[in-house]
């Protein structure tokens, strides 16, 4: 066997260690990795498509929608992380609204990661992020909110002022986060 087959058997071994070790130099195969690697996200086995995309997102030349494809496609919660925390490393605005859409994700993980992976993309995401908190389920407006405190872009300063009006102590939170991060120092007394 090659280098590059014998690498691939230890990726789907089964054995965490050895998967774990078998990353680097499949990493530093570079573009010789790829297809191999797209072969095995194709794999029925969630361990074999994790540990693929697991790699895959590793490498420089990785392109962002197979990510994407991963995160709006895939049945197990466990790959659909996996892709968010591979955008969150990428970082490419072409992303944003897959990653705006996992913000509503079943799983709560995979909202929180792409959350994260908004946050990486910056002032690109503040408008979509805005849109959530405006309009989206209670659990995607806190995220987004989150995601807007971190980013501390000056254009959330009216949404998070509005969401401090509101009941819940979550989004308030976030808010005041956001606000103080901005620069916004401010104690807010809700009148009864």
């Amino acid at each position: 066997m090659t280098t590059l087959e014998n690498l691939l058997t230890d990726l789907v071994s089964g054995d965490e260690e050895r998967a774990e070790s078998a990353v680097p130099p499949l990493v530093e195969l570079g573009q010789d990795a790829i297809p191999p690697l797209l072969d095995l996200t194709r794999s029925p086995d969630m361990d074999t498509r994790w540990w693929a995309l697991r790699t895959l997102a590793q490498l420089p030349h990785c392109r962002t929608e197979w990510l994407v494809r991963f995160l709006t496609e895939d049945p197990a919660p466990e790959i659909r992380q996996c892709a968010a925390l591979g955008l969150a490393g990428k970082a490419d605005e072409s992303a944003t609204g897959p990653l705006v859409q996992a913000l509503t994700d079943a799983d709560g993980m995979v909202g929180s990661l792409a959350a994260t992976a908004l946050v990486r993309i910056g002032g690109a995401a503040v408008p979509s992020l805005i849109e959530v908190v405006k309009q989206g389920p209670q659990s995607a407006r806190i995220l987004a909110l989150r995601a807007l405190a971190e980013i501390k872009d000056h254009r959330a300063i009216p949404i998070m002022m509005k969401v401090m009006e509101e009941d819940s102590s979550l989004l308030q939170h976030w808010a005041q986060e956001g606000l103080e991060r901005l620069g916004f120092d401010m104690i807010y007394i809700k009148p009864e």
